[in-house]
């Protein structure tokens, strides 16, 4: 439940990053319209507080190694980021289950 809540986080904050650099910057710069970066900023920071408050719950319950920390950490700072971590916390999390 856990592993799956934290998937859906890091969906989550993946897509709020690209709609926020990608959409609403974009119009707020371009047609002068702050509006979307008003909307989609606040959603990206609550799904950020999120991605990081599940990411140091699974740590506790299936043990990372500091590289899987950092590489997470990092993950949700870059756009497609998290999408491109997804394999490897996928693969971690097999492998604590296997144990």
């Amino acid at each position: 439940m856990l592993f799956t809540a934290f998937r859906i986080a890091a969906i989550v904050e993946g897509i709020t990053t690209l709609a926020l650099f990608f959409v609403a910057m974009p119009i707020k710069y371009m047609l002068h319209d702050p509006l979307w970066v008003q909307i989609v900023g606040p959603l990206h920071g609550y799904a950020f507080l999120l991605y990081i408050a599940l990411m140091a719950m699974l740590m506790r319950k299936a043990p990372w190694t500091n590289a899987d920390v950092i590489r997470a950490s990092l993950a949700s700072l870059i756009p497609f980021g998290t999408f491109l971590n997804d394999g490897a916390i996928k693969r971690r999390w097999q492998t604590a289950q296997a144990i």
